[in-house]
């Protein structure tokens, strides 16, 4: 069984957009503290924001600091989402699609795989996700690693990354694993 993950130029891809998600995490939070002129020094934090809103704050200072704390807050998320593509492996098994990452370890069945959905046929690297007829995230066992996972990709998909070493073929193993178990659902109701 041969296992599929990330090729180099991909998880050289994916350690720019880190970066870049953590440039953005940090301005977030230092313009979040400079717009509501907060401090973050634990002893002074409740104080200075008491301080803040006895002053009153005006729509130039709560919109930014609305838009600061949406990226505060959605930065992380997307950064466990970029390590979880760092992770990711796919093993084609006559079972199923085994995928794992970051705590994930889920097996879809071929017979609960309904297609392979091309996200962005527009996009200069093709993505594609597989649409499932059950919750793959119900094989996770760990509470905030199932929620993660459903928040990056929701109940019933699950990504197959553009930058995979040897796509074609891991895609061309699950359309053929896809085609063989139609065929064999179909052979038992032709009897």
């Amino acid at each position: 069984m041969k296992t599929y993950r990330l090729s180099a130029a991909g998880r050289r891809n994916v350690l720019v957009l880190i970066v870049a998600a953590l440039l953005i995490w940090v301005f977030a939070f230092w313009s979040f503290a400079s717009t509501l002129r907060i401090s973050y020094n634990p002893v002074r934090f409740w104080l200075s924001l008491q301080e803040s809103l006895a002053q009153g704050l005006s729509v130039g200072q709560v919109v930014p600091a609305l838009l600061m704390l949406v990226l505060i807050v959605a930065t992380p998320l997307l950064i466990w989402a970029l390590l979880a593509e760092w992770a990711a492996a796919y093993t084609p098994t006559p079972d199923g699609l085994r995928f794992e990452t970051l705590g994930v370890r889920v097996v879809c069945p071929w017979h609960c795989i309904r297609s392979v959905h091309p996200v962005d046929t527009d996009a200069e690297e093709p993505f594609d996700e597989l649409l499932l007829n059950t919750d793959p995230g119900t094989q996770i066992g760990h509470p905030v690693t199932r929620f993660l996972h459903r928040q990056a990709w929701g109940v019933d998909r699950l990504p197959i990354y553009p930058d995979l070493e040897e796509r074609d073929e891991l895609l061309a193993a699950i359309r053929g694993a896809l085609e063989t178990a139609s065929r064999a659902e179909r052979a038992p109701a032709r009897a």
